[in-house]
């Protein structure tokens, strides 16, 4: 691909964040005006193969774009998860969308980081769905710890979470039987548990059964779905549900603690849905950061598509706080 000189004052940077469930693009000057954005369904070609991440990625890039001529853009990085192993579908796929340069190939773990700070070193800690720390050298990623899946690891995830509440969910089940009733009717956290699994009219006569049968039905993964029962039910004081919480919270600190310096002054970025807003994890979680870390600065990732933009941006030499700002906002 030939690479066309850009005037400053017309140059464009592009950044895009492809994850399982959505594909976001920014398009933006090199002083911080964003010019376009767009949003769309999962693009990540691990997850959904190459066909669907050269639609979704293709059709931001073009949506973003909108009128601008796409030879104005100077740069480009997109956030991908095993970023280095894209598909050559999706390698082949910018000459389509009418960039005359190729977009530089970052790891989710490195967007986010950068999607919270504009500081080339510190480390993440991320729990969505599964759970991962990294630590981040040069804007680089320098080695993760956990991250292993839901059968090895993931400790303190959404996976986790769900997980282990219909664990407690069972135990509830175990310490009511022999039953009276025909139909259980579970308390707390665990009743919640069940009508999720279950449905509203509970486990009926046989219980474990139904819910064993229930958690088993679906990919493990959609046990990360019964995770905001247990942070909401946790906000409200349920004890179980605020014990798995601080299990959960001390996981998290105990893989952060494997690959962060004790006492480490560097800034420190949480991400992922049960951390990156206002969750009852996060708010058993910050306390016990800042007594193991009272000195590093801690954020949360934000805009993934404007911290790859501004990535973008540092390889043209631009890549203030400022506009770190900006585009992350």
């Amino acid at each position: 691909m030939t690479t066309r000189q850009h005037d400053p004052a017309e140059a464009l940077v592009l950044g895009l964040d492809v994850g399982g469930t959505s594909t976001r693009a920014l398009v933006a000057t090199l002083d911080g005006r964003i010019l376009g954005t767009a949003h769309g369904a999962g693009g990540n070609p691990v997850a959904h193969g190459a066909e669907t991440a050269v639609r979704e990625i293709g059709g931001a890039v073009r949506a973003a774009l909108g009128p601008l001529d796409p030879g104005r853009v100077a740069a480009g990085v997109i956030g991908l998860a095993g970023g280095s192993l894209a598909p050559p579908e999706v390698l082949a796929l910018w000459p389509t969308v009418g960039l005359t340069v190729t977009p530089r190939l970052v790891g989710d773990a490195e967007l986010a980081h950068a999607a919270g700070t504009a500081a080339a070193d510190g480390t993440l800690l991320l729990s969505g769905t599964g759970a991962i720390a990294a630590e981040i050298r040069g804007h680089a990623l320098r080695r993760t710890a956990d991250g292993h899946g839901w059968l090895l690891g993931d400790r303190g995830s959404g996976l986790w979470l769900g997980r282990e509440a219909v664990s407690a969910a069972l135990t509830a089940v175990d310490r009511a039987m022999p039953f009276d009733e025909p139909s259980l009717r579970l308390p707390g956290l665990a009743g919640a548990i069940a009508e999720a699994l279950v449905g509203p009219d509970g486990p009926g006569s046989e219980p474990r059964s139904a819910l064993i049968a229930a958690a088993h039905a679906e990919a493990p993964a959609r046990l990360a779905r019964l995770a905001p029962i247990v942070l909401d039910r946790a906000a409200a004081g349920d004890p179980v549900a605020v014990a798995l919480v601080e299990r959960a919270a001390d996981h998290l600190i105990d893989t952060l603690a494997l690959i962060r310096e004790p006492a480490s002054p560097l800034p420190l970025v949480l991400a992922g849905g049960l951390l990156a807003s206002d969750t009852a994890l996060a708010a058993h979680l910050r306390p016990r950061l800042a007594d193991r870390w009272p000195d590093a600065e801690v954020s949360t990732a934000r805009n993934g598509a404007g911290a790859a933009a501004w990535l973008a941006a540092r390889t043209l030499g631009r890549g203030t706080e400022e506009l770190h700002r900006r585009l992350t906002a």
